[in-house]
């Protein structure tokens, strides 16, 4: 079995269906579905029930749990694929075949640890965003600190769960790029990218509804994990270097840019 699905799901029947329905219209089949519901009081296990004829290998459980990485790992643990997708209740796979495609992909790239695509970002007032992530460029840690490889859209090894252990669960929504730094800046993996559509996000989450929630978790885990003096460069310079990266995508204004930076450095010189 070279994948398997995860959903999690917690009183969010109509979102778990547009889920369901865009896993069980895959045109490659032989993928394990998991999904982890959290004792839902409204209509979910009677829609995972509905659907459960729609899948060749489906496992699923309704319980209480503790929150989203919780649910999250319950599934991990369940899993027996060589690759772990999270497909979180809410969003859906881009289209009929992008399993089939994607794990055309993973064989293409020689089965690389982490491969990931493209997430489109569905928002409530009907506008769609392609978020390429860092498409395809090596991932820094200034890339990390000012944002993050999308969740949804990427595909697994679940040997590393077992290397970098499952995501922290005293975290609320930043876990799994607690999880990502911990893997890609410190284990030093190399995720690989593939232009591809993989899922359509649900832009009203709970990481995208929640801003200071996530600004004060991110602020926790770097705390954490990085020395101050190391912090306090990079909440000093990350902004400007973003800039600078910015203007490198158009030489023009970059040559401008530079130009007026060793004018003004010679003036300072000068009245030195």
């Amino acid at each position: 079995m070279k994948l398997s699905i995860i959903t999690i799901n917690r009183n969010n029947a109509t979102g778990l269906e547009r889920t369901l329905k865009s896993v069980a219209t895959q045109t490659f089949k032989e993928f394990e579905y998991i999904i982890v519901d959290g004792a839902s009081r409204d209509d979910s296990v009677e829609m995972i029930k509905r659907y459960q004829s729609e899948f060749t290998q489906l496992k699923w459980v309704s319980e209480p749990d503790s929150g989203i990485y919780n649910a999250m790992n319950k599934g991990i643990q369940m899993a027996s694929g060589d690759y772990i997708q999270i497909l979180n209740s809410g969003d859906c796979l881009a289209a009929d075949d992008v399993t089939e495609r994607m794990l055309a992909a993973l064989e293409k790239a020689a089965y690389p640890t982490i491969l990931y695509g493209n997430m489109v970002k569905c928002f409530p007032d009907g506008r769609r965003l392609v978020d390429k992530g860092p498409e395809g460029q090596e991932i820094t840690m200034l890339d990390m600190f000012e944002g993050t490889l999308n969740h949804s859209s990427a595909l697994i090894s679940r040997d590393l769960f077992s290397k970098y252990g499952c995501y922290d669960e005293q975290l609320r929504i930043v876990s799994d790029w607690k999880w990502y730094i911990q893997a890609i800046i410190f284990g030093g993996e190399k995720p690989q990218y593939v232009d591809q559509n993989v899922t359509v996000f649900d832009m009203n989450g709970i990481s995208e509804t929640n801003k200071d929630l996530v600004s004060a978790e991110r602020k926790q885990v770097l705390e954490q994990l990085f020395p101050k003096m190391v912090l306090a460069d990079y909440e000093k310079y990350a902004f400007p270097l973003d800039q600078i990266k910015r203007l490198k995508r158009h030489p023009w204004v970059y040559k401008l840019v530079w130009f007026l930076e060793r004018c003004l450095f010679k003036l300072e010189k000068l009245k030195k």
